[in-house]
């Protein structure tokens, strides 16, 4: 059953070094207070999955806290590039990177093979694609029905899985709401998972019609973390910060610049400093 605690005892509790592991959310709900959190804690050697890592993975590989990453598009979304994934690739600063790149067809196919505890995800793809050429983990098989080749990866099975959502009730049962991406795949195929909430309250209904309720027993901990996805936004929370992934080109593009902005806030900082992003929806409660 879900246990309610701390961001930093979750952390403790569920990622250890050299562990696989998937932080989710597509565009909203993705879980930065927790990757500071793991940051703080001096994780190393994660192998990192997340079908876009954006900010928050390359703010962990420029910590030096990943060996390698399994992803389907990388980049800074609506800026450029990602400067410290770059580095780590194209100079192995601040150490080398294993990549496995994949399409995100692949990626979500193999979060659904996990969930259901298979060994691989077969789909229709890679038709025409040279991904295969360089990712020998992406393979074929052949239908014993009708003959068709199909591709085959294999399934995303992390040590442990991060997502953000908005609420959770005081049994530790979740709901995500908005655009929900592969968070639920994702938690049900980790064998640890966390989840930071904006909010617990007393009841989740009464959820939206494309909701996602998450049970207790499908989640190691459940952590009230308001802000915790700034900055990209929460739906029906707050908003995405477009100026902080504007800002991030240029605090990302030199070392010392990135080095400087982790120790001032994430190394220097604490989980309750992402509160101040989530005070939209109370004003307008109000």
């Amino acid at each position: 059953m879900a246990k309610i605690c701390t961001l930093a005892e979750a952390i403790g509790d569920n990622v250890r070094d050299g562990d696989t592991l998937a932080m989710e959310g597509f565009t909203h709900l993705i879980p930065y207070a927790a990757g500071h959190e793991i940051i703080r804690q001096g994780r190393k050697d994660l192998f990192l999955v997340r079908m876009t890592p954006d900010l928050i993975y390359d703010q962990l590989i420029g910590v030096g806290a990943a060996r390698g990453m399994k992803f389907s598009w990388g980049g800074n979304p609506g800026v450029g590039s990602l400067h410290r994934f770059r580095d780590a690739v194209e100079n192995q600063w601040p150490r080398p990177l294993e990549i496995e790149e994949h399409s995100h067809a692949a990626m979500a196919n193999a979060y659904e093979a996990g969930a259901a505890n298979l060994p691989f995800a077969v789909l229709r793809g890679y038709i025409g694609a040279d991904l295969a050429k360089v990712n020998p983990n992406i393979r074929s098989v052949t239908c014993p029905f009708t003959g068709e080749v199909l591709a085959a990866v294999p399934a995303i099975r992390p040590d442990v899985s991060i997502i953000h959502a908005q609420r959770a009730d005081r049994q530790g049962n979740v709901l995500i709401e908005g655009i929900s991406g592969v968070q639920k795949e994702a938690v049900l195929a980790a064998t640890r998972s966390i989840v930071t909430v904006e909010e617990i309250v007393d009841e989740l209904n009464p959820p939206s019609p494309n909701a996602v309720v998450l049970p207790r027993w499908a989640i190691s901990a459940v952590v009230h973390a308001p802000g915790g996805a700034f900055p990209s936004y929460a739906h029906g929370y707050y908003p995405r910060s477009n100026a902080f992934y504007i800002a991030w080109d240029k605090i990302a593009r030199d070392r010392d610049s990135f080095t400087a902005w982790i120790s001032e806030n994430v190394l220097a900082g604490k989980p309750e400093d992402f509160a101040r992003h989530a005070v939209r929806r109370a004003a307008n409660a109000a």
